[in-house]
């Protein structure tokens, strides 16, 4: 196999790798607001509900979780599984993992904010959503960048995991041609742009840590 070929089968995997991490961030940070605010809930019910699936998703093996959300439909419903439901439920897995992981990131954020300013914005006349959107939020996003950061760099890693559905992104690729090859340069090259993709996320968030630093 060429060098050039190779890289086109890897570029392949590489583009499946980004679209699984973009893809999960997008649904799973919002839905991770969501469970941190039922996490807090006054109301009983929504509060156990909330810890029982943070706890669930944090509890059980990631891989664990993608086998039984593409199956159940199959086992629990009698649903046929349709080829494309293979990336759907890579996507599901990983948004109701993550999600769980920035439910308590997010809840450790809100709950560090003195409550004197939820007062002093009360005085103020802020609604309970203009305190939380303009005073709140803001501070929140702040003291979490650090461990969310955290979070998205083991995502990155954590996409391999999809050879568990026959995804092939990029580690699968790498596998696939260092066997078929018999040679460890592919993954080395697999090797290396987990560290630049890394290495990119890294210096992108401490470029967004740095702007949102009040005290420079």
């Amino acid at each position: 196999m060429s060098m050039a070929t190779m890289l086109q089968l890897l570029g392949s995997g590489m583009g499946k790798t980004a679209a699984i991490f973009f893809l999960t961030l997008l649904f799973s940070l919002p839905l991770g607001l969501f469970f941190s605010f039922g996490r807090m809930a006054k109301n009983g019910l929504i509060r156990g509900v909330s810890k029982f699936y943070i706890s669930v998703m944090r509890g059980t093996p990631l891989m664990l979780q993608l086998i039984v959300v593409y199956f159940a439909p199959y086992y629990v419903f009698g649903i046929r599984i349709a080829p494309w439901y293979r990336f759907v439920a890579v996507i599901l897995s990983f948004v109701l993992n993550y999600a769980a992981y920035f439910a308590e990131i997010y809840r450790s954020g809100i709950e560090s904010i003195p409550r004197g300013q939820y007062e002093a914005a009360q005085v103020l006349g802020y609604s309970r959503v203009q305190t939380f959107v303009k005073i709140i939020l803001p501070q929140v996003i702040k003291r979490i960048l650090p461990p969310v950061t955290n979070e998205m760099i083991t995502l990155v890693k954590d996409t391999s995991l999809a050879f568990v559905l026959t995804e092939v992104e990029m580690f699968t690729a790498a596998k696939q041609i260092a066997a078929k090859e018999t040679s460890i340069m592919p993954l080395m090259i697999a090797g290396l742009f987990y560290y630049i993709f890394n290495l990119a996320v890294a210096v992108i968030m401490e470029q967004v840590e740095k702007r949102l630093n009040y005290y420079r």
